[in-house]
């Protein structure tokens, strides 16, 4: 095992790590997206590809993995150069653009895992989802929530987040949170203040992005990372309807 990754002997075995080494991986959204592609990068996953097409603002700098300097640059081209200081051997691919109905398919080609970190502002997202499951790649969906993360994984022989859907109703991130704390509830670990921040963020009068923080963010990104590594080796991991949830949040 290289010096770059001796600390990781023991949890990672030599032949694992050079497995991880070229895998390649495909990012949708370089929001939460950024703080995954680091940790997927430190742990070992040196072919990473990154696609968005938004820029940099001030009110990323809460959770994301930018910095003041990279305010109004686009934010596929600043984590390249994140990523790049950190290994500057790694595969970084990106393209600053947004996935669309048109061109999504010709992105997805030639990864072995997806992460979906789009917004669910249109119907690209389950798309994404549907393309991947057709292609028999695993898509893994990443959920700040604040004091806690939320992973699920759409696996390409499983079912998709449409599942969940009621009468009628359209699939976003909000409902797979709510699905996610009915489920706890009716096996026993119910985690109310889930229920308490969703109330409070669906009463506010103005219409906002949800609140989350860097704790979410990072939480995330090392479950992310876990679910790649477990994926890669072929080692067993929970598919949706089943999740992952981690929280620091006792109350």
């Amino acid at each position: 095992m290289e010096d770059r990754y001796s600390r990781n002997r023991i949890y990672v075995k030599p032949e694992e790590q050079e497995l991880i080494k070229n895998y390649p991986i495909l990012l949708g959204g370089a929001g939460i997206g950024s703080v995954i592609a680091e940790c997927a990068l430190r742990f070992g996953f040196e072919n990473i590809t990154i696609i968005d097409g938004d820029q940099v603002e001030l009110s990323n700098l809460n959770r994301q993995n930018y910095t003041e300097d990279d305010i109004s640059t686009d934010k596929v081209n600043a984590v390249k150069k994140r990523l790049l200081s950190i290994n500057k051997e790694a595969n970084i691919n990106v393209h600053n653009c947004f996935l669309t109905t048109d061109n999504v398919e010709s992105y997805i080609n030639g990864h072995k895992i997806a992460i979906n970190a789009l917004d669910f502002t249109s119907d690209v997202p389950l798309l994404f989802d549907e393309i991947c499951q057709q292609n028999n790649i695993p898509v893994l969906h990443p959920y700040n929530l604040g004091w806690g993360g939320l992973v699920t994984v759409i696996s390409p022989k499983g079912l998709s987040l449409k599942a969940i859907a009621k009468n009628g109703q359209k699939i976003n991130e909000l409902r797979v949170v709510e699905y996610v704390s009915s489920y706890m509830k009716f096996w026993g670990t119910p985690q109310f203040w889930i229920d308490k921040i969703l109330y409070k963020y669906l009463s506010e009068k103005e219409k906002l992005p949800p609140p989350q923080l860097s704790i979410g963010s990072w939480m995330v990104a090392s479950m992310c990372t876990h679910l790649l590594f477990k994926i890669a080796t072929n080692k067993a991991y929970k598919r949706f309807p089943e999740f992952y949830f981690s929280s620091i949040n006792v109350d």
